[in-house]
């Protein structure tokens, strides 16, 4: 390693351990430190917790850009992507390379420290503003507010963006009137900043100003007012965002226009998401309105996403297919499912459309698809768990050859437990079954065994297999 590489890696290090530093002291709870064992923690390690922002804003700047997301996704507590993070902003100074994707409990850092975080808004610095905006947006609103504000109005259009980015973070209600009159802005990421932040904040008075920037030029600016608007939850959107669906040429404004109704659950919106599940050339939007449509649980629906589970080109659409009609809860979509479960070429879609008929057919008298039986002897692992739980959520007696072969020859612990409960829930509770299953070497299927003979009652479903469809935009 060269002299150059060794400082850089010492450098790295440096942040990141800052960064890891005031992940821990920010997110603490108030109260006596205490370590995992619940004991109070000798005061030389409070203080050697405590935070230097003058260092990690000097280790921050000049930082590769890979290294300074992972600098402030440490600072933030690394979680699963949600809209309670600031991954879903449209415009951070890294751009896309940053993924902060965590908004737990806010921390208080000294009001010099938030003056420093404030000023190193304007750097020129990209790593430097990226920290600097996420440990603002952590402070109480009370502090921050009125200097992001401010901030708001200033003539560098990195400093406004970055500002507005501040406000979605701290989501002061005063922050309302200056970020709807911010959605004027002549910087295309300032406009997408401000929606954004104001959907965040969830103000009614928001939603006409928004709707308007469904015309803006930009589609970053387009995509973040159509997600604000969904999250504000008003149904008189609804045709504004329906047209954005039909007719707006940005497939990432289609698809989170997609996400809005299906998140305001609008049954007013069924035909125009059947129609784009149809039409729509993109799959990433097509996969949205399965999702939609499926979160509105309405049965017109159904028919449309049983066509996308039988012939959509893609995989994931289909698999959204399956989910969705699982969420209506549709007898007339077994036949389809039933097919896909054991003929679709993904593994994802067969396993899912599993899980489908183990939602829609929980039902006493309800009989097991000649198809769901098939998936027992897939290839994969997840389906033939997935598969297993369905079987026994449906308590078909006239599976049990079926699953009884199944047990004969599986190999993964998990599918046998599954088999094991879908053995007993369909009356497999003979005294021969039993003796073979106590008799396991597997202590899972032993286990599953003595919970069978303790009645079907004292089952909990699990697994509890789940599929994966795209909630958010």
């Amino acid at each position: 390693m060269g002299a150059n590489s060794g400082v850089q890696m010492l450098r790295v290090f440096a942040m990141l351990t800052t960064s890891a530093l005031l992940s821990s002291s920010v997110g603490a709870r108030e109260g006596p430190e205490a370590d995992l064992a619940g004991r109070a923690r000798p005061a030389s390690t409070m203080q050697a917790r405590a935070l230097d922002v003058t260092a990690l804003l000097a280790q921050a700047r000049g930082a590769p850009p890979i290294i300074c997301a992972l600098a402030a996704r440490s600072v933030s507590n690394g979680n699963w992507n949600g809209w309670g993070s600031h991954a879903d902003a449209p415009a951070t100074p890294l751009g896309a390379v940053a993924n902060l994707d965590d908004d737990r409990g806010r921390g208080e850092l000294a009001s010099a420290d938030v003056d420093r975080l404030l000023d190193a808004l304007a750097s020129d610095d990209v790593c430097v503003r990226e920290l600097s905006v996420q440990l603002v947006g952590r402070q109480d609103d009370a502090r921050v507010a009125a200097p992001l504000i401010e901030r708001l109005g200033a003539s560098d259009a990195a400093l406004r963006t970055v500002a507005a980015l501040g406000l979605g973070l701290a989501e002061p209600a005063s922050a309302v009137d200056p970020l709807i009159r911010a959605l004027r802005d002549a910087t295309p990421p300032v406009r997408a900043n401000s929606a954004w932040a104001l959907g965040r904040i969830e103000h009614g008075r928001a939603l006409a100003p928004l709707v308007a920037l469904f015309r803006d030029d930009t589609p970053l600016v387009r995509q973040a007012a159509v997600a604000a608007v969904g999250r504000l939850e008003s149904t008189s959107a609804v045709a504004a965002l329906t047209r954005v669906l039909q007719q707006d040429e940005a497939v990432s404004v289609r698809r989170v226009a997609a996400w809005a109704l299906g998140h305001l659950e609008s049954r007013d919106a069924v035909d125009a998401l059947v129609g784009a599940l149809g039409r729509e050339r993109d799959a990433r939007v097509r996969e949205m309105t399965a999702w939609a449509l499926g979160s509105i649980e309405d049965r017109r629906a159904s028919a449309a996403l049983q066509a996308a589970l039988r012939s959509d080109a893609d995989d994931v659409v289909r698999e959204t297919a399956a989910w969705g009609l699982a969420q209506i809860e549709d007898d007339a979509a077994t036949a389809a499912l039933g097919t896909a479960a054991a003929n679709d070429r993904s593994s994802r879609v067969r396993g899912t459309a599993a899980w489908a008929l183990g939602q829609i057919l929980d039902d006493d008298g309800a009989k097991a698809p000649p198809g769901l039986l098939r998936v027992l002897r897939d290839e994969s692992e997840d389906a033939r768990r997935k598969a297993a739980w369905a079987l026994g959520q449906i308590g078909d007696a006239s599976a049990l050859p079926a699953i009884q072969e199944a047990l004969k020859v599986e190999q993964s612990s998990e599918v046998r437990r599954a088999l094991v409960r879908a053995l007993t829930r369909s009356g497999g509770r003979s005294e021969a079954v039993f003796t073979e299953l106590l008799a396991s070497k597997d202590p899972q299927v032993r286990e599953a065994a003595v919970r069978g003979l303790a009645g079907a009652s004292s089952h909990n479903p699990w697994p509890w297999p789940w599929p994966r469809p795209r909630p958010f935009p």
